[in-house]
């Protein structure tokens, strides 16, 4: 009994440890069925924890859905975040290289996260496109330090909605590359950095 005693307590999580592990379920999960369909009850039973530990990080499904959309957020901002003095056409590969690279590394979750906007909850739903604002912002900010592209764009008022159309278009192609499987991942990242640089011409 001693021995069995230490063998679970070895095996037992830290709370960070075990915020992580839910959220990689609830990544996988949702981003296999829509919103509605997903029950906390088989999260919580995949994860090896009861409904009631589960609750006890996320008071409820909404807020967990929105943890899983700013786990993947948070990520991908960090990873795609402009270096200052680098030339934003060479940014522009690397970063999509990245972010390609991550989303068919975390498939799951990069389409948990674009299925968010799409689920019934209007917080969730704000979560979001908070998210997106601040990719998108990310990107103005990296094309208004580019001596190339800030002096000649300066504040034109179509930019913002070029980005933002930009992002929709990426996510729209991404989504139906990993569905696919092709074309590969050199010619998606071109596909997109061409439209990239044609929207901005």
């Amino acid at each position: 009994m001693p021995a069995n005693q230490g063998e679970r307590a070895r095996r037992r999580l830290s709370t960070e440890e075990r915020r992580e592990q839910l959220l990689t379920v609830g990544a996988r999960l949702f981003s296999e069925s829509p919103y509605d369909d997903v029950r906390i009850e088989r999260v919580a039973g995949i994860a090896g924890v009861s409904r009631g530990l589960l609750y006890h990080y996320f008071p409820n499904k909404r807020d967990f859905f929105a943890a899983v959309v700013e786990r993947e957020s948070e990520r991908m901002l960090r990873m795609t975040a402009g270096v200052p003095g680098v030339p934003v056409r060479e940014q522009l590969t690397a970063g999509l290289d990245t972010y390609l690279g991550h989303a068919q590394a975390h498939a799951h979750g990069f389409r948990a996260f674009h299925r968010a906007d799409a689920a019934g909850d209007l917080a969730v739903r704000r979560v979001y496109r908070r998210a997106l604002a601040a990719q998108e912002q990310q990107i103005l900010a990296a094309l208004a330090a580019d001596p190339e592209f800030g002096p000649a764009l300066g504040d034109a008022p179509h930019l913002r909605l070029a980005v933002r159309g930009w992002l929709a278009f990426t996510t729209a192609v991404c989504l139906e590359w990993l569905r696919d499987g092709e074309p590969a991942r050199e010619q998606v990242r071109d596909l997109c950095a061409r439209a990239l640089l044609g929207v901005l011409g």
